[in-house]
């Protein structure tokens, strides 16, 4: 397979991917964010929330780099629960409430966790993580120096 034609599977596994997450999302808090009644609106809501995580979520990391630092990478769900508060901004049919409330940040959080552990468990299953585990074999046998002068360590 081509170069070009591995970089459109993976992104088509990505989109789908995130669909998933997204949808699982919008289950789960059935009654807090919703996305309209078509699959096309989850279709874009999904792609343009991977638009904003590929070129507005490194933006932000880097502004919030002290925060991150600080709580171990933690405020990393607050910068996606924020992603996921500008795509209510820009989609009039995505929407995020709580009570009657037009905009609930700790729903956004909520969907935003969802997200993130639905896709990291995709990712994996699919093999389509960024992170790969390597082993190493383990060492051999050490090497004798020949000589027998230097120090013994019996363990």
């Amino acid at each position: 397979m081509s170069p070009r034609a591995k970089k459109i599977v993976r992104f088509l596994q990505s989109w789908i991917i995130n669909t998933v997450a997204v949808l699982m999302a919008v289950i789960i808090l059935r009654n807090h964010i919703s996305y309209g009644d078509r699959m096309g609106n989850l279709l874009v809501a999904s792609f343009l929330l991977g638009i904003l995580n590929a070129f507005v979520r490194p933006i932000l990391m880097l502004i919030a780099l002290p925060l991150l630092i600080f709580t171990l990478g933690l405020f990393t769900l607050v910068i996606n629960a924020l992603l996921l508060a500008l795509l209510t901004v820009l989609l009039p049919f995505f929407h995020i409430t709580s009570d009657g409330v037009n905009f609930s940040f700790g729903y956004a959080f909520l969907g935003a966790l969802i997200i993130s552990i639905i896709s990291i468990a995709l990712n994996v299953l699919t093999g389509n993580a960024r992170v790969s585990v390597q082993r190493r074999p383990p060492p051999g046998p050490p090497k004798d120096s020949g000589g027998g002068d230097g120090p013994v360590i019996d363990v």
